[in-house]
């Protein structure tokens, strides 16, 4: 669109436009019809002269179009004065021609302002989705300058630090963010001096709480980035504040269902161990015992408390197959005869088939099958030998026989400890794992001893 009053110089102009290869969509020779023109058809530049007819001149025209319609403006005029040109610079200008003028100048400024409005179009339009994208996100966003002032604040931050308004900007970094560390209760100083140092980038270590303006404590992750120059230098800093409040409260949920199951799981556990016991009266107490000792042996190993607990639940478990064999066979107070003992001796592979369907973190199953066989394949039901034998299963075999042997049966009295570990000594790498062998023995050097179930 042309804005010249005067007729012949705005033809002029209009042929050398279509020469070019322009469409000029209007020609007016005033402010008024310039502002009005442009709001009803949005042409893409506007050539301005300043001295137009009526009360409104060309640079207050463009005034109204740039800040309206951000239609590019490019003045054609025959004033230069220092006056009108300062006037001209506040209404940011795609270009400054002054009459006469040639074509190849005209055609320049045209594509130089067509490109340059185009790139500010594309700016604008990254900074409105940039700006939507901070204003919607629930994480608090905070930046400074290279002095680590801060220079802006999201609403979310605003909402979290405490501020109902911009307030906040032109303080210091330190004045706003106030971060705690939960355990030692320090507060965090310089952060934004310590981003820009290069000593401190990315998240913050620890247990975070936020202090708000109100005294209010907020458990927050926090992760700060440097604003990069593109000298390589740095122009500010980007601190995110994320409240991980609600991500607290449920892995707190999340822990007392872990727990609430871990008791079920033990009362159960140890529900079905009394009932074995139950069917044997007169052994009462040997798979409470047995499991404190694998468990001492477990631990002078070196397993962690996850493989422990593993062995926990196996001890107490480890005679359940019992509840199969009639119980005057288990309260018989003589030598049982060979079919007594092979029934005896069905109670592991029964333990087996009552435990392997229930899903336990741990192969209980197994190591109550296995733990009746021995290093040299004499052992029972299936005459495992060596390595084959699961090391849980080796552990609670040699807390079996040291228990079975020290405590009363129906058909004898207790043997007492020192036969027991006599025992275990004298087929140890034959019948016991030595390893486990030379444990137990330390364990009872050092004073070991069982204790009431």
């Amino acid at each position: 669109m042309i804005v010249e009053d005067e007729a012949i110089v705005a033809l002029d102009i209009q042929s050398r436009l279509r020469s070019m290869g322009y469409d000029v969509v209007r020609q007016v020779a005033s402010g008024e019809a310039a502002v009005s023109s442009a709001r009803e058809l949005r042409p893409d530049l506007i050539l301005m002269d300043i001295m137009l007819e009526g009360p409104m001149d060309g640079i207050e025209a463009a005034g109204m179009i740039s800040a309206e319609m951000h239609i590019p403006i490019i003045y054609l005029t025959a004033y230069a004065d220092e006056t009108t040109l300062q006037r001209a610079k506040v209404t940011d200008p795609f270009g400054y021609i002054i009459k006469p003028f040639e074509d190849r100048e005209l055609s320049i400024n045209i594509e130089m302002a067509l490109y340059k409005h185009d790139m500010d179009r594309r700016v604008r339009d990254h900074e409105r989705w940039l700006t939507t994208t901070l204003h919607s996100i629930g994480d608090g966003v905070v930046a400074t300058d290279a002095r680590g002032s801060v220079t802006f604040l999201n609403p979310a931050a605003r909402r979290l630090l405490g501020f109902e308004d911009n307030r906040a900007v032109g303080r210091e970094l330190d004045a706003v963010v106030h971060i705690v560390d939960e355990q030692t209760g320090d507060l965090h100083l310089d952060i934004a001096g310590q981003a820009l140092r290069g000593e401190q980038r990315g998240e913050l270590d620890g247990d975070l709480i936020l202090v708000t303006r109100g005294g209010e404590k907020i458990p927050v992750q926090l992760n700060i980035s440097l604003i990069a120059r593109g000298d390589g230098g740095a122009q500010g800093t980007v601190l995110v504040v994320r409240d991980v409040s609600e991500r607290r409260r449920a892995e707190q949920k999340l822990k007392d269902s872990v727990r609430q199951l871990q008791l079920t799981l033990k009362q159960t556990v140890n529900a079905l161990a009394i009932t074995s016991e139950k069917r044997d009266p007169y052994t009462a107490g040997h798979q409470q015992r047995v499991t404190q000792l694998a468990c001492a042996i477990a631990h002078e190993l070196g397993f962690d408390e996850e493989r422990v607990e593993g062995i926990r639940v196996a001890g107490l478990l480890h005679d359940i197959g019992k509840i199969y064999v009639p119980a005057e066979i288990l309260a018989k107070p003589a030598r049982l005869t060979n079919m007594e003992m092979g029934l005896v001796k069905t109670h592991s592979e029964v333990g087996y088939d009552i435990l392997k369907e229930v899903p336990f973190p741990w192969a209980v199953a197994d190591f109550v099958l296995q733990h009746h066989e021995r290093i040299d394949g004499s052992g029972y039901p299936n005459g495992l030998s060596g390595e084959d034998i699961l090391p849980e299963a080796r552990i609670i075999c040699v807390a079996d026989v040291v228990e079975a042997m020290s405590s009363h049966r129906p058909y004898r009295a207790a043997l007492g400890i020192e036969r027991a570990l006599g025992e275990i000594q004298r087929n140890r790498g034959k019948l016991y794992d030595a390893e486990m062998v030379d444990v137990c023995l330390e364990l009872f050097r050092k004073g070991f001893q069982f204790t009431s179930a």
